[in-house]
C-alpha cells in the first residue's frame, strides 16, 4: 500500500521501452485494484501502448461463494480505508447503503492503527439494519488460511477483523439456511 503510483509508472515506463509488462493486482484489477492507475499513468505519459485488463475475482465474489449466496440481489461494496477517501464520504456512503436495504460488502475494515472506520460503520448500520441480520466474516478469501463465519450484525465488533477480512452484511431478505447465507431474490419456491 502506498506505492501504487510508483508501481504503475515503472510498469508504463518498461512497456514504453517495448517490454511485455504484467501488473499483478490481487482480486480484480478493476475493483480497488491497479487497472485505473495504470490507465491514468499511460494516458498522462501519452504512450499509446496497448493495455489489456484481465478480470479477476474480487473479494466480494470470493467471500460470497464461501458464505453461500448473500449477494443474489443488489448490493454495495464500500472500502472503509480512509487513506484515499475521507471518512466523512465513507460514512455518507454507509448511511445511504444502509437505508437502501441492500446487502453491503465492506473492504479494508480495520488495521492496527485504523479502528474508527469500522466502529463508525457499525454505529451507522445499527441505525438502519436489523441487529439480527446475518453477516459473514471472511478472512483471507481464496488464500491459504481462509476462514468464513456467519454471525449477526449485532456481533460484528466481537469478531476477529483485520485488513484481509471481507465483511458481508445481508439485507432484510437474507437468512441463514444449512449454515449458508442466502439473500432471497423473490422467487416463489413453494408448490
Amino acid at each position: 500500500m502506498g506505492k501504487e503510483v510508483e508501481r504503475a509508472k515503472i510498469a508504463v515506463m518498461k512497456a514504453n521501452e517495448n517490454n511485455k509488462v504484467v501488473m499483478v493486482s490481487s482480486g480484480d484489477p478493476g475493483v480497488y485494484g491497479m487497472a485505473g492507475i495504470v490507465l491514468e499513468i499511460a494516458a498522462q505519459e501519452k504512450t499509446g501502448i496497448p493495455i489489456e485488463i484481465l478480470p479477476g475475482i474480487t473479494a466480494a465474489s470470493a467471500a460470497s461463494a464461501l458464505l453461500g449466496a448473500p449477494l443474489i440481489s443488489d448490493f454495495a461494496v464500500i472500502s472503509l480505508s480512509d487513506l484515499l477517501t475521507p471518512l466523512e464520504k465513507i460514512e455518507k456512503r454507509l448511511e445511504l447503503a444502509s437505508q437502501a436495504d441492500m446487502s453491503i460488502v465492506l473492504y479494508n475494515p480495520k488495521s492496527q492503527d485504523r479502528i474508527e472506520p469500522l466502529t463508525r460503520a457499525y454505529e451507522i448500520m445499527m441505525k438502519y439494519i436489523n441487529p439480527d441480520t446475518p453477516i459473514g466474516i471472511v478472512r483471507q478469501a481464496g488464500r491459504e488460511g481462509q476462514t468464513a463465519k456467519i454471525t449477526t450484525l449485532k456481533n460484528l465488533l466481537n469478531e476477529e477483523i483485520d485488513m484481509v477480512t471481507t465483511i458481508v452484511i445481508g439485507n432484510s431478505a437474507t437468512k441463514t439456511v444449512n449454515e449458508k447465507m442466502i439473500t432471497a431474490r423473490g422467487y416463489n419456491i413453494t408448490n
